[in-house]
């Protein structure tokens, strides 16, 4: 009787373990990169500021790690047009910024991968950043 009662609590255990790694993968979509600033003026070592934001406090996220950025055109169907994205320090907690040469006015895409701490997963969004002569 006694084994019976520890296998039903290391079910219920496991299943508590299992549920609680659903919901932190799920939880990974409460957060995304906002644009501080949505234009740039077209040139070079501009400057672009993101923030990433729990969407469901509003607050902003402190601390994540950055792995994947890409600049391109691909807004204006010029994928093929990227440029070199230099990551530069942020000046308030939850910013994260980026330095870039915008080569020609336009619209081009910040693509940012990043981790946030504590959560599971990846987070992905891409932006829109509009480059004005």
């Amino acid at each position: 009787m006694k084994s019976f009662h520890l296998a039903r609590a290391a079910a219920a255990a496991l299943i508590g373990v299992a549920m609680t790694g659903m919901s932190a993968h799920a939880e990974i979509k409460n957060y995304e990169f906002q644009l501080v600033q949505p234009t740039v003026k077209a040139g070079a070592d501009r400057i672009v500021t993101v923030r990433l934001v729990d969407k469901t406090s509003g607050k902003a996220v402190p601390d994540a790690v950055i792995f994947s950025t890409r600049l391109d055109m691909a807004p204006d169907g010029m994928q093929e047009m990227a440029t070199k994205v230099t990551p530069m320090p942020g000046t308030e907690p939850g910013t994260y910024r980026f330095k870039a040469t915008f080569g020609m006015a336009g619209r081009w895409q910040l693509s940012l991968g990043a981790k946030v701490q504590g959560e599971t997963g990846a987070l992905e969004n891409k932006l829109v950043v509009t480059a004005e002569q």
